[in-house]
């Protein structure tokens, strides 16, 4: 399938596409807004400027994309009105192709906790997998988990699983908890609609379902190497007992959606000779969808949008009813949104939620995206004003003339802002809109695998200025330096081989 290019663009930059195409902003030739040692200068103190106002001062990674954005864009010449209005255009593109997905899909994995469908998977695999075919269950767990949810959140939920599986099958925790973490992070990492793989893919102008094939494919790997075969050096590592932290039910995430689907309670007697009653015990169990349903539900917007990009690849000229109906369903806002939809239906109100319940479980997904969405707007406005001064032609040029694949340079961009930050996210963008002018000349197969490079470097060597690295650490109550032998270089495996990945199939793909 040809590369698309931007010829006339609209206001927000983006031209018109077809479904599940969304072109970065701006990439058409613009004039330098000042000389080529000015522009290097501006974008490397920009750089830099932000990483020490997130690592040194703490400041929201919101704010300080914005003054690095605005800040690049006047030290590089542009007018200070002219600078605000280009990070505003970015902000606005990205938002428009990213922020929509984000709180659907947010949305859905509110649902999938609340309504029990999570539980019913997990317990499903669980149940019919013996000792040593644990580990690959979980692996296969966090990655189900992974796909529609926040990592975030999915570490939440997985935690109290990984915790309870150890205990009962009396398997190192260590064997349970790598793997399942493994598939979280490399979903996370490789697969929209999580908001990094998603940001990346608008920034560059990758096509999506191409992004999310490729991702899926070399996403098994990954898993299968640093989950299940790296867990088995990790237990001899970090050999640390089963910890006990989840004594209270208000702890688990999944605990009040299972309070608002229990059934009625209903009264077991057991009787005594001559009438007389030894005890009476109420039954009130929560219900929820089948193993059946829940799968549906989790596969439904991947099976839609891989269809739709399958479509493309195979018969692009097709002409047709079929052929429109498919690319609007695989469309990502209509596919993750009847994948919503569903799961109000099937897993909510199927699962025993009344509306209420439904309202709530839906209104309390969108407030801990929000620091999420704001982070990945700023940084579509970053990469506009990267690209309004010419610094992206500049660094496009030195990259092509380096003659470094553009794949690697992606790569260490990314892992030095993640690395530098702490934060994926801000990895993500950042590197993204640094490598958008570059993307311009890939083919659109090349401009996926710049998108799983980027996703790559941004989960290189979690450490103490990460959040999740904490997480861990105090879920599983391990101590840093084992957090670093068990956590930080399972992180690093995911990173290393998928940059492997990407690079093997740049090879054979052009």
């Amino acid at each position: 399938m040809p590369h698309l290019q931007t010829t006339a663009a609209s206001p927000l930059g983006v031209s018109s596409l077809p479904p599940g195409h969304v072109l970065a902003a701006g990439t058409e030739t613009v004039d330098p807004s000042g000389s080529i040692p000015q522009l290097v200068i501006a974008a490397l103190i920009g750089i830099v400027v932000i990483i020490a106002l997130i690592t040194w001062l703490k400041v929201h990674p919101f704010v300080a994309l914005t003054i690095g954005a605005l800040g690049v864009g006047i030290g590089a010449g542009l007018a200070p009105e002219k600078a605000v209005a280009s990070f505003g255009d970015g902000f606005g593109a990205t938002m428009t192709s990213v922020g929509i997905l984000v709180g659907l899909g947010s949305m859905f994995g509110k649902l999938l906790v609340d309504s029990g469908a999570a539980d019913r998977v997990v317990d499903t695999l669980v149940r019919r997998s013996s000792a040593a075919a644990l580990p690959w269950t979980m692996a296969l767990i966090g990655a189900l988990i992974g796909l529609p949810m926040f990592f975030e959140v999915g570490l939440v939920l997985l935690i109290p699983i990984i915790v309870l599986v150890a205990r009962r099958s009396s398997v190192p925790i260590m064997k349970i908890a790598i793997p399942a973490l493994a598939g979280l992070s490399t979903m996370h990492a490789f697969v929209p609609p999580h908001p990094g793989p998603l940001v990346a893919v608008s920034t560059v102008g990758a096509d999506l379902g191409t992004t999310l094939a490729f991702g899926i494919v070399l996403a098994i790997p990954v898993i299968v190497l640093a989950g299940p075969v790296f867990a088995r050096f990790a237990a001899r590592w970090v050999d640390v007992p089963v910890p006990d932290i989840f004594g209270a039910r208000g702890e688990d995430p999944a605990h009040s959606g299972r309070e608002a689907r229990r059934t009625p309670a209903s009264e077991d007697t057991a009787s005594l000779p001559h009438g007389k009653s030894d005890f009476t015990r109420v039954i009130s169990e929560p219900r929820s969808p089948s193993f059946a349903v829940a799968l549906v539900g989790i596969l439904l917007p991947v099976v839609l949008m891989l269809a739709q990009a399958i479509r493309e690849a195979t018969a692009p000229d097709a002409r047709g009813a079929w052929v429109g109906v498919l690319d609007f369903l695989g469309t990502p806002m209509i596919a993750i949104g009847i994948a919503t939809v569903y799961a109000m239906v099937f897993f909510a109100i199927g699962g025993g939620m009344d509306r209420s319940a439904v309202a709530k479980s839906l209104e309390s997904a969108l407030p801990p995206v929000a620091g999420v969405l704001l982070i990945v707007g700023a940084g579509g406005g970053f990469k506009q004003v990267l690209i309004d001064t010419g610094i992206g032609g500049v660094i496009a040029d030195a990259v092509k003339d380096s003659g470094v694949s553009v794949l690697l340079v992606a790569w260490v961009v990314a892992a030095l802002v993640r690395v530098a930050t702490g934060s994926a996210t801000v990895a993500t963008v950042t590197a993204a809109g640094i490598m958008a002018p570059i993307a311009h000349d890939l083919s659109s197969p090349m401009t996926s695998l710049l998108v799983l490079a980027i996703g790559a470097g941004s989960v290189f060597l979690s450490h103490v200025n990460d959040a999740g690295f904490w997480l861990v650490k105090g879920y599983l109550n391990t101590s840093v330096g084992q957090t670093f032998k068990s956590w930080s270089v399972l992180e690093c495996l995911i990173s290393v081989i998928g940059l492997v990945g990407v690079l093997v199939a740049g090879i054979f793909i052009r």
